[in-house]
C-alpha cells in the first residue's frame, strides 16, 4: 500500500471512531423501553402515595429547619422571612412538577439520569448520574457528622460521655480532658449512624417505610408543638416592621427589605434539598403515574406549611435581630417561652430528622447506582 493510501486509511478510520464515540455520546433510549425494563427491574411495587410523602418530607425536614430559619430571619430578612420560604417553595413547585411529570412517564429509579438518558443521551445521562451519586454520598456522609453531633449532645445531658477522639474526622487533632492533644481515630456515631440505616435498607423496604414513618410522625409532633405552644407566647411587637428597612452589610451586602427576603429565598433553598428524592422510589411506587406527583407536590406542600409557621411563630416570640448568628434560634424561643425542657425535645426532634435524612439520601444513592 502507498503511503498516501495508508495514511487516508488511518484517517477514514480515526473518522469513523470519532463518529462512532459522537454517536455513542448521545445515543438515547427510547421511552417504550425505559418503560419495558422498568416492568422487568425486580423492585417490588409496595409504596403508595402516603409512604412516597412520607419519605419526601423525611428527606427535606432535617435539622436545617431548626437552625436555617434563624439565620435567614436574623441575618437577611427579619419576620419577612415567612414570603422568602413562600418564594423557595413556588421555585420548587415548578421543579417539583417537571420531576413528577418525568417520574410518571419514566417509573424508574434512576431519577434524573434516566430522564436525562431518553433526552439528552447517554454522557450527559452519565455525568448527571456521577453528580446524583456524589450529591446523595456527600449529603448522607455530611448529615451523619451533624447526628453525631446532636446524639453526642444529647447523650452528655444525661451523663454519658464520648470520647472526643471518636467524635471528629481521623487525625484531626482534638483536646481531651486532662489537657492533652491526640489524634482523633474517628467519628464512631456518624459511622454507625450510617450503618443503622444501611441495616434497615437491606433489610428491605418495608422495615425501611416503617422506620421512616415513624421518624416523621415524631419530628412532626416537635414541630407542631413548637408552633401550638409558642403562638401563646407571640408579641405582635416583633413583628413591626414586618419587612425592616433595607441596610448595608459589609461582606453580605444589602439585608432586609425586598432583597433580603429574596436572599434569604436563596438560602433556605437548601432546606427544601431532597424532595426529589421521591423520584428514585418510582419502581416501588404501586401507581406512580398518580402517585409520584402526590409525593412530590405533597411534601413541598406540607414542608412549606411548617417552615412557615415556624419561622412565624420563632420571630413572633423572640426579635429578629436576637436570632442572628445563633445555631440554635429554637432554644432561644423556649428559654424566652421559660420551657427549658423543650430544648431536649428539639434536640430529640433534631436527631429523628437527621435519621431520616440519612436513610432516604442513602436509599436514594444506591436506586441510582442501581
Amino acid at each position: 500500500m502507498k503511503p498516501s493510501n495508508y495514511m487516508q486509511s488511518q484517517e477514514q478510520k480515526q473518522s469513523r471512531g470519532l463518529s462512532d464515540l459522537t454517536r455513542r455520546m448521545f445515543n438515547r433510549k427510547s421511552i417504550e423501553l425505559v418503560q419495558h425494563e422498568a416492568q422487568n427491574l425486580g423492585l417490588k411495587r409496595t409504596m403508595g402515595k402516603w409512604n412516597l410523602l412520607s419519605l419526601g418530607i423525611g428527606c427535606v425536614i432535617g435539622a436545617g429547619i431548626f437552625v436555617m430559619v434563624g439565620e435567614a430571619a436574623g441575618s437577611l430578612a427579619g419576620p419577612a422571612v415567612v414570603l422568602s420560604f413562600l418564594f423557595t417553595a413556588i421555585a420548587c413547585g415548578l421543579a417539583g412538577l417537571c420531576y413528577a411529570e418525568m417520574a410518571s412517564v419514566l417509573p424508574v429509579s434512576g431519577s434524573a439520569y434516566t430522564y436525562a438518558y431518553t433526552t439528552l443521551g447517554e454522557f450527559a445521562a452519565w455525568a448527571l448520574g456521577t453528580f446524583l451519586i456524589l450529591e446523595y454520598g456527600v449529603a448522607a456522609a455530611t448529615v451523619a457528622v451533624g447526628w453525631s453531633g446532636y446524639l453526642v449532645s444529647f447523650l452528655a445531658d444525661f451523663g454519658m460521655i464520648i470520647p472526643a477522639y471518636l467524635t471528629a474526622p481521623t487525625g484531626q487533632s482534638v483536646i481531651m480532658a486532662d489537657g492533652s492533644t491526640v489524634p482523633a481515630l474517628m467519628n464512631l456515631p456518624a459511622f454507625l449512624g450510617i450503618l443503622g440505616v444501611a441495616a434497615f435498607l437491606i433489610r428491605g423496604m418495608n422495615s425501611s417505610t416503617t422506620l421512616n414513618n415513624i421518624i416523621v410522625a415524631v419530628k412532626l409532633v416537635v414541630i407542631c408543638a413548637f408552633i401550638i405552644m409558642g403562638a401563646f407566647y407571640i408579641d405582635p411587637a416583633n413583628w413591626t416592621p414586618f419587612i425592616p428597612e433595607s441596610q448595608y452589610v459589609e461582606g453580605k451586602g444589602n439585608v432586609y427589605g425586598i432583597n433580603g427576603i429574596f436572599s434569604a429565598a436563596a438560602l433556605i433553598f437548601f432546606a427544601y434539598m431532597g424532595f426529589e428524592s421521591v423520584s428514585t422510589a418510582a419502581a416501588e411506587a404501586k401507581n406512580p403515574q398518580k402517585d409520584m406527583p402526590f409525593g412530590m407536590m405533597g411534601t413541598l406542600i406540607v414542608c412549606t406549611l411548617l417552615y412557615m409557621g415556624l419561622a412565624l411563630v420563632l420571630t413572633g416570640v423572640v426579635n429578629y435581630k436576637e436570632l442572628i448568628g445563633s445555631p440554635a434560634p429554637l432554644a432561644i424561643a423556649a428559654d424566652v417561652m421559660e420551657m427549658s425542657w423543650f430544648k431536649t425535645l428539639i434536640k430529640i426532634g433534631a436527631i429523628m430528622g437527621l435519621t431520616s435524612v440519612m436513610l432516604v439520601l442513602t436509599y436514594g444513592m444506591t436506586r441510582i447506582l442501581f
